[in-house]
């Protein structure tokens, strides 16, 4: 089953394509179909819905099955910010680097175990040949780090973000290791089932 991703972060697309490598569909980018041009809004107020939004819009588009993610940040000392709006986080023009150095900024002077925080995935799939959509949720408790890890991989807030258990942050940590304990890797794993029972009765 052909199986469109609808996002045009690369990093996530990469994640995504390991993280999907055993559920037997073909992953098309929106640059596949033409529609990596398409600006879909994303203006609700839960992640729940503006995975649904982004998923609908461009499921309808294209005709296809698509998958679409929507993903938060949640700093209990920060009043939860950013909250679900990770990528606006700090305002227009500002570079991944940037929100996080933001971030930072707000924490300074806030004591390692203070600096809990959460991220939260959810995974939303529609078919619109059926109409279903489906949508899952997965979360990584942690802390935010008190510096930037400057020699790790990663994209986002990766370099400032230890998962519960581990002593350095989702950038250190390699790719397979991540993708088990990930709000991502959390959310695909449930819905894997979702896509296998679509791909076997397309």
């Amino acid at each position: 089953m052909d199986l469109l991703i609808g996002t045009s972060n690369a990093g996530k697309l990469a994640e995504l394509q390991e993280l999907l490598g055993g559920a037997d569909v073909q992953l098309l980018s929106l640059k596949d179909v033409a529609l990596d041009h398409m600006d879909v809004a994303e203006d609700a107020t839960t992640l729940e819905e503006n995975a649904e939004l982004k998923v609908n819009a461009y499921s309808q588009a294209s005709g296809l099955v698509t998958l679409a993610d929507d993903t938060g940040l949640f700093v209990d000392a920060l009043d939860s910010r950013p909250g679900i709006y990770p990528a606006r986080y700090g305002g227009p023009g500002l570079t991944p680097k940037d929100r996080r150095q933001k971030l930072l900024g707000e924490l300074q002077g806030v004591p390692a175990e203070k600096r809990t925080a959460r991220f939260a995935c959810v995974i939303a799939v529609a078919n619109p040949q059926t109409g279903e959509t489906t949508s899952v949720r997965g979360v990584c408790e942690g802390q935010i780090a008190l510096e930037e890890d400057l020699g790790g991989g990663g994209f986002g807030y990766d370099p400032v973000f230890i998962p519960t258990g581990y002593d350095v942050t989702f950038s250190s940590i390699a790719l397979d290791e991540k993708n088990r304990i990930s709000h991502r890797g959390l959310a695909v794993a449930l819905i894997i089932p979702v896509l296998r029972r679509m791909a076997s009765t397309s």
